[in-house]
């Protein structure tokens, strides 16, 4: 019952703009928390990065466009976000060096 309930709420625009919303002052607060010690900036970064690339698709498009310019960084930042796609590239890219 509990899982039902979930997936109609995420579904629904309000809780993908309050995600959206989230993930963007995530990434605004990283650079003010990235002068404090420890890894801070860093976890905030990574957390409004990953809400804000599943929320909304012109962030989706560009990041895309990032990682066809940058292919490391991108192959970087999809293995820090635990992206299935990394894997499975990584997988391919292995085997063809094999």
């Amino acid at each position: 019952m509990l899982s039902r309930s979930w997936h109609v709420i995420r579904r629904l625009e309000a809780w993908r703009l309050s995600q959206l919303a989230l993930g963007i002052l995530l990434l605004i607060a990283a650079p003010i928390v990235g002068v404090l010690p420890g890894p801070g900036g860093l976890v905030l970064f990574a957390g409004g990065m990953a809400l804000t690339l599943r929320n909304s698709r012109w962030a989706r498009r560009r990041y895309v466009r990032f990682k066809r310019w940058q292919p490391k960084a991108g192959r970087w930042a999809d293995w820090g976000m635990r992206r299935p796609s990394a894997r499975r590239r990584e997988a391919l890219r292995r085997a063809g060096r094999d």
